[in-house]
Protein backbone atom coordinates (compact mmCIF):
# COMPACT_ATOMS: atom_id res chain seq x y z
CA UNK A 1 0.00 0.00 0.00
CA UNK A 2 1.19 3.68 -1.21
CA UNK A 3 0.20 6.34 1.66
CA UNK A 4 0.62 10.08 1.07
CA UNK A 5 0.93 11.91 4.13
CA UNK A 6 0.23 15.79 3.65
CA UNK A 7 1.11 18.36 6.22
CA UNK A 8 2.13 22.21 6.46
CA UNK A 9 5.65 21.04 8.63
CA UNK A 10 7.65 18.51 8.73
CA UNK A 11 11.48 17.40 9.41
CA UNK A 12 14.17 18.63 8.88
CA UNK A 13 12.69 21.94 8.87
CA UNK A 14 10.51 21.99 12.23
CA UNK A 15 10.14 19.43 14.57
CA UNK A 16 6.83 19.45 16.82
CA UNK A 17 4.92 16.62 18.18
CA UNK A 18 2.73 16.12 14.73
CA UNK A 19 6.42 16.03 12.88
CA UNK A 20 7.10 13.43 15.39
CA UNK A 21 4.13 11.36 15.38
CA UNK A 22 4.19 11.17 11.20
CA UNK A 23 7.90 9.68 11.60
CA UNK A 24 6.93 7.57 13.84
CA UNK A 25 4.05 6.18 11.72
CA UNK A 26 5.48 6.44 8.39
CA UNK A 27 8.74 4.27 10.24
CA UNK A 28 6.10 1.45 12.12
CA UNK A 29 3.85 0.64 9.05
CA UNK A 30 6.77 -0.62 6.73
CA UNK A 31 6.23 -3.44 8.86
CA UNK A 32 3.02 -3.46 7.68
CA UNK A 33 3.98 -3.49 4.30
CA UNK A 34 3.07 0.53 4.05
CA UNK A 35 5.09 2.98 1.90
CA UNK A 36 4.88 6.47 3.00
CA UNK A 37 5.63 9.61 1.17
CA UNK A 38 5.33 13.13 3.15
CA UNK A 39 3.98 16.22 0.99
CA UNK A 40 4.74 19.31 3.12
CA UNK A 41 5.60 23.03 2.52
CA UNK A 42 9.25 24.20 3.40
CA UNK A 43 11.10 27.72 3.50
CA UNK A 44 13.68 25.57 2.05
CA UNK A 45 13.05 23.89 -1.61
CA UNK A 46 15.83 22.55 -2.47
CA UNK A 47 16.37 19.59 -2.83
CA UNK A 48 12.48 19.51 -3.80
CA UNK A 49 12.75 15.70 -2.10
CA UNK A 50 14.32 13.80 0.36
CA UNK A 51 14.75 10.33 0.90
CA UNK A 52 14.40 10.42 4.18
CA UNK A 53 14.92 6.85 6.75
CA UNK A 54 11.17 6.73 7.29
CA UNK A 55 10.24 8.57 4.18
CA UNK A 56 10.36 10.40 0.96
CA UNK A 57 9.58 14.05 1.69
CA UNK A 58 8.40 16.03 -1.15
CA UNK A 59 8.88 20.18 0.05
CA UNK A 60 6.54 22.67 -2.15
CA UNK A 61 7.58 26.61 -1.21
CA UNK A 62 5.77 28.67 0.70
CA UNK A 63 3.86 31.32 -1.11
CA UNK A 64 2.45 33.82 1.55
CA UNK A 65 0.79 32.64 5.44
CA UNK A 66 -2.47 34.02 6.56
CA UNK A 67 -2.65 33.34 10.34
CA UNK A 68 0.30 31.01 10.59
CA UNK A 69 -1.00 29.25 7.83
CA UNK A 70 1.29 28.54 4.51
CA UNK A 71 -0.16 28.49 1.48
CA UNK A 72 1.58 27.07 -1.18
CA UNK A 73 1.13 27.39 -5.45
CA UNK A 74 4.43 24.75 -6.10
CA UNK A 75 2.68 22.38 -3.56
CA UNK A 76 -0.73 22.75 -5.11
CA UNK A 77 0.66 21.64 -8.28
CA UNK A 78 2.71 19.18 -7.09
CA UNK A 79 -0.38 17.58 -4.99
CA UNK A 80 -2.13 17.79 -8.60
CA UNK A 81 0.23 15.55 -10.11
CA UNK A 82 0.62 12.93 -7.22
CA UNK A 83 -2.43 12.15 -5.66
CA UNK A 84 -3.72 9.81 -7.79
CA UNK A 85 -0.89 7.58 -7.85
CA UNK A 86 -1.60 6.51 -4.12
CA UNK A 87 -3.81 4.25 -2.54
CA UNK A 88 -4.38 6.35 0.53
CA UNK A 89 -4.57 10.32 1.45
CA UNK A 90 -3.54 11.16 4.73
CA UNK A 91 -4.44 14.44 5.66
CA UNK A 92 -3.15 15.60 9.20
CA UNK A 93 -5.46 18.24 10.92
CA UNK A 94 -5.45 21.46 11.03
CA UNK A 95 -4.20 22.87 8.31
CA UNK A 96 -6.65 24.58 6.30
CA UNK A 97 -5.06 25.14 3.12
CA UNK A 98 -5.18 20.63 3.08
CA UNK A 99 -8.70 21.25 2.77
CA UNK A 100 -8.71 23.61 -0.09
CA UNK A 101 -6.24 20.89 -2.13
CA UNK A 102 -8.23 18.22 -1.48
CA UNK A 103 -11.88 19.78 -2.00
CA UNK A 104 -10.87 22.03 -4.93
CA UNK A 105 -9.46 18.68 -6.94
CA UNK A 106 -12.04 16.82 -5.90
CA UNK A 107 -9.41 13.62 -5.33
CA UNK A 108 -11.14 10.00 -5.86
CA UNK A 109 -8.59 8.92 -3.99
CA UNK A 110 -9.84 7.54 -0.31
CA UNK A 111 -8.52 9.64 2.02
CA UNK A 112 -8.31 9.55 6.13
CA UNK A 113 -7.58 12.53 8.58
CA UNK A 114 -5.47 12.09 12.01
CA UNK A 115 -7.50 14.98 14.01
CA UNK A 116 -4.37 16.44 15.63
CA UNK A 117 -6.30 19.61 17.63
CA UNK A 118 -9.18 21.98 17.29
CA UNK A 119 -8.39 25.52 16.17
CA UNK A 120 -8.26 27.62 19.53
CA UNK A 121 -6.33 30.97 18.86
CA UNK A 122 -7.95 32.11 15.81
CA UNK A 123 -11.83 32.59 17.16
CA UNK A 124 -12.84 34.63 14.15
CA UNK A 125 -11.17 33.33 11.75
CA UNK A 126 -12.47 29.62 13.02
CA UNK A 127 -15.67 30.81 12.39
CA UNK A 128 -15.32 31.62 8.93
CA UNK A 129 -13.28 28.61 8.12
CA UNK A 130 -15.96 26.27 9.72
CA UNK A 131 -17.95 25.28 6.81
CA UNK A 132 -14.99 25.07 4.59
CA UNK A 133 -13.48 22.31 8.06
CA UNK A 134 -17.26 20.86 7.77
CA UNK A 135 -17.28 19.92 3.58
CA UNK A 136 -13.49 18.97 4.17
CA UNK A 137 -14.49 16.27 7.00
CA UNK A 138 -17.04 14.93 5.85
CA UNK A 139 -15.22 13.67 2.67
CA UNK A 140 -13.17 11.50 4.88
CA UNK A 141 -13.51 8.08 5.16
CA UNK A 142 -12.41 8.06 8.59
CA UNK A 143 -11.08 10.56 11.26
CA UNK A 144 -8.49 9.57 13.70
CA UNK A 145 -8.22 11.40 17.21
CA UNK A 146 -5.31 10.35 19.57
CA UNK A 147 -7.21 10.21 23.13
CA UNK A 148 -11.01 9.09 24.23
CA UNK A 149 -11.11 12.18 25.94
CA UNK A 150 -10.15 14.76 23.12
CA UNK A 151 -13.09 12.84 21.32
CA UNK A 152 -15.65 13.28 23.62
CA UNK A 153 -14.58 17.08 24.50
CA UNK A 154 -14.08 18.31 21.21
CA UNK A 155 -17.15 19.51 19.93
CA UNK A 156 -16.41 19.24 16.30
CA UNK A 157 -15.86 15.57 16.44
CA UNK A 158 -18.89 14.91 18.30
CA UNK A 159 -20.42 15.83 15.63
CA UNK A 160 -19.04 12.84 13.33
CA UNK A 161 -19.17 10.19 15.89
CA UNK A 162 -20.11 7.80 12.96
CA UNK A 163 -16.40 7.95 10.98
CA UNK A 164 -14.65 8.64 14.37
CA UNK A 165 -11.56 6.31 15.35
CA UNK A 166 -9.42 6.43 18.67
CA UNK A 167 -5.48 5.73 18.13
CA UNK A 168 -3.08 7.24 20.62
CA UNK A 169 0.38 8.43 19.67
CA UNK A 170 3.33 5.97 20.28
CA UNK A 171 7.25 6.34 20.56
CA UNK A 172 9.44 3.62 19.19
CA UNK A 173 12.17 2.21 21.89
CA UNK A 174 14.65 4.72 20.03
CA UNK A 175 13.96 7.02 22.98
CA UNK A 176 14.34 4.66 25.86
CA UNK A 177 17.75 3.97 25.14
CA UNK A 178 20.37 4.30 28.00
CA UNK A 179 21.72 7.58 28.87
CA UNK A 180 25.05 8.87 28.29
CA UNK A 181 27.18 8.60 31.69
CA UNK A 182 29.10 11.89 30.35
CA UNK A 183 25.96 13.70 29.60
CA UNK A 184 24.94 12.50 32.97
CA UNK A 185 27.43 13.65 34.63
CA UNK A 186 27.74 17.35 33.17
CA UNK A 187 23.95 18.01 34.51
CA UNK A 188 24.36 16.59 37.68
CA UNK A 189 27.32 18.65 38.00
CA UNK A 190 25.32 21.90 37.00
CA UNK A 191 21.95 20.90 38.35
CA UNK A 192 22.29 18.46 41.22
CA UNK A 193 19.47 15.57 41.18
CA UNK A 194 15.95 15.82 42.52
CA UNK A 195 14.73 18.92 40.33
CA UNK A 196 11.12 19.21 38.81
CA UNK A 197 11.69 19.32 35.02
CA UNK A 198 9.81 20.71 32.00
CA UNK A 199 10.69 19.88 28.16
CA UNK A 200 9.25 20.89 25.01
CA UNK A 201 8.63 24.43 23.15
CA UNK A 202 7.70 27.51 24.85
CA UNK A 203 4.94 28.65 23.30
CA UNK A 204 1.73 30.41 24.88
CA UNK A 205 -0.29 27.71 25.79
CA UNK A 206 2.11 25.71 27.83
CA UNK A 207 1.61 27.54 31.32
CA UNK A 208 5.06 28.01 32.01
CA UNK A 209 4.30 31.04 33.50
CA UNK A 210 2.36 29.50 36.25
CA UNK A 211 5.32 27.20 36.64
CA UNK A 212 7.75 29.84 37.72
CA UNK A 213 5.13 31.44 39.97
CA UNK A 214 4.58 27.60 41.93
CA UNK A 215 8.61 27.21 41.90
CA UNK A 216 9.40 30.68 43.82
CA UNK A 217 10.53 30.00 46.64
CA UNK A 218 10.91 25.75 46.00
CA UNK A 219 13.42 23.87 48.11
CA UNK A 220 14.40 22.07 45.01
CA UNK A 221 15.68 23.51 40.90
CA UNK A 222 12.76 23.48 38.09
CA UNK A 223 14.57 23.02 35.03
CA UNK A 224 12.80 24.65 31.50
CA UNK A 225 14.57 23.02 28.67
CA UNK A 226 13.48 24.42 25.12
CA UNK A 227 13.25 27.19 23.28
CA UNK A 228 10.52 29.41 21.37
CA UNK A 229 8.11 32.29 21.09
CA UNK A 230 7.78 32.85 24.77
CA UNK A 231 11.21 32.40 25.75
CA UNK A 232 12.39 36.19 26.38
CA UNK A 233 8.98 36.73 28.54
CA UNK A 234 9.32 34.01 30.81
CA UNK A 235 12.81 34.72 31.50
CA UNK A 236 12.20 38.26 32.21
CA UNK A 237 9.09 36.85 34.67
CA UNK A 238 11.50 34.46 36.76
CA UNK A 239 14.22 37.49 36.98
CA UNK A 240 11.69 39.70 38.26
CA UNK A 241 10.21 37.44 40.72
CA UNK A 242 13.17 36.80 42.17
CA UNK A 243 13.73 32.33 40.81
CA UNK A 244 16.66 32.14 41.33
CA UNK A 245 15.95 28.33 41.44
CA UNK A 246 14.42 28.28 37.76
CA UNK A 247 17.53 27.11 35.31
CA UNK A 248 16.43 27.96 31.31
CA UNK A 249 18.56 25.58 29.26
CA UNK A 250 17.06 26.42 25.88
CA UNK A 251 17.20 23.98 23.16
CA UNK A 252 18.50 20.64 23.81
CA UNK A 253 19.45 17.64 21.94
CA UNK A 254 18.02 13.71 22.03
CA UNK A 255 20.68 13.19 24.19
CA UNK A 256 20.85 15.71 26.89
CA UNK A 257 16.81 15.11 27.13
CA UNK A 258 17.60 11.24 28.05
CA UNK A 259 19.73 12.36 30.81
CA UNK A 260 17.69 15.19 32.15
CA UNK A 261 14.72 12.62 32.43
CA UNK A 262 17.04 10.18 34.29
CA UNK A 263 18.06 13.05 36.30
CA UNK A 264 14.89 14.71 37.42
CA UNK A 265 12.33 13.95 40.62
CA UNK A 266 9.74 14.29 38.25
CA UNK A 267 8.30 15.85 35.06
CA UNK A 268 6.10 18.60 35.02
CA UNK A 269 3.96 20.05 32.29
CA UNK A 270 1.47 22.82 33.31
CA UNK A 271 0.08 23.44 29.96
CA UNK A 272 -3.16 25.33 30.92
CA UNK A 273 -5.01 25.37 27.06
CA UNK A 274 -6.89 22.83 24.45
CA UNK A 275 -4.29 23.83 22.20
CA UNK A 276 -2.48 21.07 24.28
CA UNK A 277 -4.00 18.37 22.40
CA UNK A 278 -1.89 15.36 24.01
CA UNK A 279 1.98 16.11 24.96
CA UNK A 280 4.66 13.98 23.44
CA UNK A 281 7.21 15.04 25.88
CA UNK A 282 4.59 13.51 29.03
CA UNK A 283 4.96 10.14 26.58
CA UNK A 284 9.08 10.08 26.32
CA UNK A 285 8.36 11.46 30.19
CA UNK A 286 6.55 7.98 30.68
CA UNK A 287 8.59 5.75 28.70
CA UNK A 288 11.60 6.69 31.18
CA UNK A 289 9.75 6.13 33.97
CA UNK A 290 9.20 9.71 35.73
CA UNK A 291 6.19 10.72 37.55
CA UNK A 292 4.13 13.43 36.31
CA UNK A 293 2.28 16.36 36.69
CA UNK A 294 -0.13 17.96 34.33
CA UNK A 295 -3.49 20.21 34.22
CA UNK A 296 -7.01 18.94 33.61
CA UNK A 297 -7.85 20.48 29.91
CA UNK A 298 -10.19 17.73 28.26
CA UNK A 299 -7.05 16.64 25.81
CA UNK A 300 -4.37 13.67 25.60
CA UNK A 301 -2.68 14.58 28.75
CA UNK A 302 -5.18 13.38 30.83
CA UNK A 303 -4.87 10.13 29.12
CA UNK A 304 -1.30 9.55 29.54
CA UNK A 305 -0.92 11.19 32.73
CA UNK A 306 -3.67 9.48 35.24
CA UNK A 307 -4.00 11.06 38.35
CA UNK A 308 -2.94 9.04 41.57
CA UNK A 309 -1.55 6.51 39.18
CA UNK A 310 1.18 7.93 37.36
CA UNK A 311 1.60 11.15 39.11
CA UNK A 312 -0.70 13.69 40.00
CA UNK A 313 -3.26 16.11 37.63
CA UNK A 314 -4.36 20.13 38.54
CA UNK A 315 -6.47 22.50 38.02
CA UNK A 316 -5.04 24.80 35.07
CA UNK A 317 -3.58 27.87 35.67
CA UNK A 318 -3.11 27.24 39.65
CA UNK A 319 -0.22 28.25 40.95
CA UNK A 320 -1.00 26.62 44.21
CA UNK A 321 -2.27 23.94 43.24
CA UNK A 322 0.79 22.93 40.83
CA UNK A 323 3.28 24.09 44.03
CA UNK A 324 1.24 21.57 45.85
CA UNK A 325 1.83 19.11 43.82
CA UNK A 326 5.37 19.24 43.37
CA UNK A 327 6.06 19.74 47.08
CA UNK A 328 4.30 16.36 47.91
CA UNK A 329 6.32 14.55 44.94
CA UNK A 330 9.90 16.28 46.59
CA UNK A 331 9.09 15.23 50.07
CA UNK A 332 7.65 11.66 49.65
CA UNK A 333 10.50 9.60 47.14
CA UNK A 334 8.35 6.95 47.66
CA UNK A 335 5.69 7.81 46.00
CA UNK A 336 7.21 9.24 43.05
CA UNK A 337 9.06 5.85 42.17
CA UNK A 338 5.60 3.97 42.31
CA UNK A 339 4.04 6.57 40.34
CA UNK A 340 6.94 6.76 37.49
CA UNK A 341 6.88 2.46 37.44
CA UNK A 342 3.19 2.75 36.91
CA UNK A 343 3.91 5.67 34.11
CA UNK A 344 6.19 3.00 32.58
CA UNK A 345 3.97 0.07 32.62
CA UNK A 346 1.08 2.26 31.21
CA UNK A 347 3.53 3.63 28.07
CA UNK A 348 4.51 0.03 27.33
CA UNK A 349 0.55 -1.05 27.18
CA UNK A 350 -0.99 2.01 25.10
CA UNK A 351 1.65 4.05 23.53
CA UNK A 352 4.28 2.29 21.38
CA UNK A 353 4.91 2.40 18.15
CA UNK A 354 4.18 -0.79 17.08
CA UNK A 355 0.85 -0.19 18.93
CA UNK A 356 -0.16 2.82 16.90
CA UNK A 357 1.25 1.48 13.30
CA UNK A 358 -0.99 -1.53 13.88
CA UNK A 359 -4.00 0.19 14.15
CA UNK A 360 -3.06 2.87 11.49
CA UNK A 361 -2.70 0.13 9.04
CA UNK A 362 -5.94 -1.36 10.31
CA UNK A 363 -7.50 1.73 9.81
CA UNK A 364 -6.27 1.86 6.33
CA UNK A 365 -7.51 -1.50 4.97
CA UNK A 366 -11.14 0.05 6.79
CA UNK A 367 -10.79 3.17 4.87
CA UNK A 368 -10.28 1.68 1.32
CA UNK A 369 -13.21 -1.10 1.95
CA UNK A 370 -15.56 1.73 2.82
CA UNK A 371 -17.41 4.23 0.68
Amino acid sequence: MRVLHIYKTYYPDTFGGIEQVIFELARGTREQGIDSTILTVSPRTQPAEIQREEALVIRGQCSFEIASTPFSLNMARQFARLHRKYDLLHYHFPWPFADLLHLGLRSPTPAIVSYHSDIVAQRTLNRLYAPLREQFLCKMRLIVAASPQYAASSPVLRRHQDKLRVIPYGLSDDHAAPADPARIQHWRERLGEGFMLFIGVLRYYKGLHTLIEAARGAPYPVVIAGDGPMAASLRAQAANSGCRNVHFLGRIDDADKVALLHLCHAFVFPSHLRSEAFGISLLEAAQQGRPMISCEIGTGTTFVNQHHTTGIVIPPETPTALRAAMDRLHHDPALAARQGEAARQHFAQHFTTRRMSEAYAAAYQEALAKR
